[in-house]
């Protein structure tokens, strides 16, 4: 079971970033999946979701309108998108990508976690 993010970076306020997570194992094709962050001194929290077909999507109030989830089932590996436009300071956190027992914001849901890519937005 492994999940790995990728395409952290830093990045000006209004720029863009696309993160990545290839999740091999072939439970994850029937998994949700999701993006989760944390900032310093903050907790875990929700930033998007997306059912196993990837046709429905579930985004945190905070991101939506600016961030995209996405996915592509092949064969036995999920590759796993987070598009990130506009972004703010505030959205400066690590990111992980997991896997999720029942699609939703719950981290009570979360099966598997990915090791996490950085984000920082500053000028």
């Amino acid at each position: 079971v492994q999940l790995v993010e990728s395409g952290g970076g830093l990045v000006q306020p209004g720029g863009s970033l696309r993160l990545s997570c290839t999740a091999s194992a072939r439970t994850f094709r029937t998994s949700a999946m999701g993006w989760f962050r944390q900032a310093p001194g903050s907790s875990r929290e929700f930033v998007a979701a997306i059912n196993s077909g990837g046709v429905s999507t579930y985004y945190a109030d905070s991101v939506k309108g600016r961030f995209t989830i996405s996915r592509n089932n092949i064969r036995n590996t999920v590759y796993l998108y987070l598009q990130m436009n506009n972004l703010k300071p505030e959205d400066t956190a690590l990111y992980y990508c997991a896997s999720q027992y029942t699609f939703g914001p719950s981290l009570a849901d979360v099966g598997s976690w990915g090791q996490g890519t950085q984000v920082t937005v500053s000028s």
